[in-house]
């Protein structure tokens, strides 16, 4: 269940990974038509104003059709073959399912306690979907609808039908059993979910109501949930849904941001809802006292080895939030950190609400800059110096907690390790092997025994990647993919390929089959994560152009097309 979990989290980064620019993009268009900041350079008419008013009105795009995004999005990290069509699939059924319901509703809406005439938006309960005036599920319907969807194509895309029924297999074979899965759906939905949008709105007057303690429970379980995968269940109902306001936290500010800008009322009064946009906030800080605290405390002889390691990494992490490195070497090699930096982290979100701040903040130092920085610097000075001290104190109690339980307990982190021992950061393949080898019975500082190295034969890379190479109509991943396909046992040995936002994500036959940890580093991996026939190849951001050249190897080594 864990492991469905897992796939489910990584699958919704598809998806959510094109909010980052839209929201950059929209920040800026919406900045640059502020009169109080641009002066006359942006005055209603101007060219310069309409110039970011149609480039604002590309940016809304992502957010406006935010449910059609995880419809077709999920599909793609979730189907285990054809996944374009199951995304074709996704999209036909879920917008069967919605005017099903919006027939439903006009039909006998009075009798669900809805007002099918009112206008979509505001309280109604209403919105538009692809021209359809329906119920405002918003990503909770399109998660279910699509997630019902890829079952269903997973389990009966292949599904063989006599001849003389031979026209409905495939995709129209998926779409059939959707059609009629979704007409009884639609009316449970048109019964229940005006109830349960009364139940959002009892947790919004909740969360609204529980201040600073909702505040520091969410952004620590954000936090604490990071190694099982499941943070993404906290925070995306928040971010992008209707958890505490309509359409999320990220889309709500973004509308706002120029009647906050301009009003000089503390952000949280004109806010309140981006309490919980905060839970960010320790990737900007914490990497600062954390990377002071490993430098400070490594041995002398390794500390300019350890500056260079962490440069680069603090950097990656301050600029564009990615964390990673920093908390699994936390998990790797002192778990107890790990904890006290989901304490710090959500005291960090709680300090910030207390003195006033609230809003999308962002992830890391690109996305601040965007949406608070520059379009709060005229009225709200005071909250950005705020935001700025409170960040870096607590950067200063990170170096101060982390050298201290470092020395105390004598820990291992970079620059520390006994002599003939690399100096490293950890990944989360490295925390789930050791986690693996403990759970086996075995010293996982002990490399006789780390069982990506006990293979019995080495793999040898076929002749199959001379051909990709030379083969005009492939990317230049395709060795890459021609080799890991060789590395993980052959296409006979994979049955299922999908990818998150950094991991090739695969189920194979025979796990014993695979190659060693080693050969798959040589090859340009980052790492390997073996649990059963669950596999996870860490390729990095290059993982899509490298899942799509996988797909392809595999069809043409066992020829049958992709998709």
């Amino acid at each position: 269940m864990m492991a469905k979990l897992q796939r489910f989290g990584g699958a919704m980064f598809v998806p959510v990974l094109l909010f980052s620019f839209a929201g950059i993009v929209l920040s800026f268009s919406i900045l640059f038509q502020n009169e109080l900041i641009m002066g006359g350079l942006a005055a209603e008419g101007s060219l310069w104003r309409n110039i970011w008013s149609v480039l604002e009105s590309g940016g809304w795009t992502v957010f406006n059709q935010i449910e059609l995004l995880f419809v077709i999005g999920l599909p793609i990290g979730l189907a285990t073959k054809a996944a374009g069509r199951a995304s074709l699939e996704s999209f036909i059924v879920y917008m069967t399912f919605q005017s099903f319901l919006a027939k439903i509703l006009e039909i006998w809406g009075t009798n669900f306690g809805v007002d099918y005439t009112a206008e979509p938006g505001g309280v109604s309960g209403l919105k538009l979907i692809g021209s359809v005036k329906t119920l405002d599920t918003n990503i909770i319907g399109a998660i279910a609808v699509a997630a019902i969807v890829v079952w269903l194509h997973n389990r009966y895309f292949d599904t063989k039908l006599p001849d003389w029924l031979g026209v409905f297999q495939g995709s129209t074979f998926v779409y059939i059993l959707g059609f009629f899965i979704m007409l009884p759906l639609a009316f449970l939905t048109a019964w229940g979910w005006p109830v349960i949008q009364g139940g959002i709105a009892t947790l919004q007057g909740w969360l609204a109501s529980s201040g600073a303690f909702g505040v520091f429970v969410y952004v620590f379980l954000e936090r604490i949930l990071i190694p099982t995968g499941l943070h993404h269940f906290v925070y995306q109902p928040f971010t992008y849904g209707p958890a505490v306001i309509e359409g999320g936290i990220e889309r709500a500010w973004l509308d706002q941001l120029n009647v906050i800008a301009s009003n000089p009322a503390p952000l949280r009064e004109q806010f309140p809802e981006g309490a919980f946009g905060l839970h960010n906030m320790s990737k900007i800080f914490a990497p600062i006292g954390i990377s002071a605290a490993f430098y400070a405390t490594a041995k002398k002889e390794k500390r300019q080895e350890v500056l260079s390691l962490l440069l680069p990494t603090a950097f990656t992490a301050i600029m564009a939030g990615i964390t990673e490195p920093f908390e699994f070497t936390f998990l790797f090699i002192a778990p107890q950190l790990f904890f006290i930096h989901a304490l710090l982290a959500a005291s960090l979100g709680t300090t910030m609400y207390l003195f006033g701040l609230a809003g999308d903040i962002g992830s890391g130092l690109i996305s601040v800059v965007s949406k608070f920085i520059i379009p709060m610097w005229s009225n709200h000075f005071g909250a950005i110096i705020t935001w700025l001290v409170i960040g870096l104190i607590f950067s200063g109690i990170y170096f101060v907690v982390f050298s201290l339980m470092i020395n105390k307990f004598d820990l291992k982190t970079p620059g520390r390790e006994d002599d003939e021992e690399e100096v490293k950061m950890y990944s989360k393949q490295d925390y789930k092997d050791k986690k693996k080898q403990e759970a086996a019975g075995f010293d996982p500082d002990d490399t006789s025994h780390d069982p990506s190295e006990s293979k019995a034969s080495s793999k040898a890379i076929s002749s199959y990647a001379e051909e990709a190479a030379n083969d005009p109509s492939r990317g230049r991943f395709a060795v890459t993919a021609s080799n890991y396909v060789d590395l993980l046992g052959g296409p006979e040995n994979i049955t299922d390929v999908n990818n998150c936002a950094s991991r090739l994500r695969l189920t194979v036959k025979d796990p014993n089959a695979l190659a060693t940890d080693k050969e798959f580093k040589a090859n340009g991996a980052h790492g390997v994560v073996r649990k059963g026939q669950a596999i996870q190849v860490i390729v990095g951001l290059d993982v899509p152009q490298v899942r799509d050249e996988v797909d392809v190897e595999i069809a043409k080594r066992t020829g049958k097309a992709k998709n």
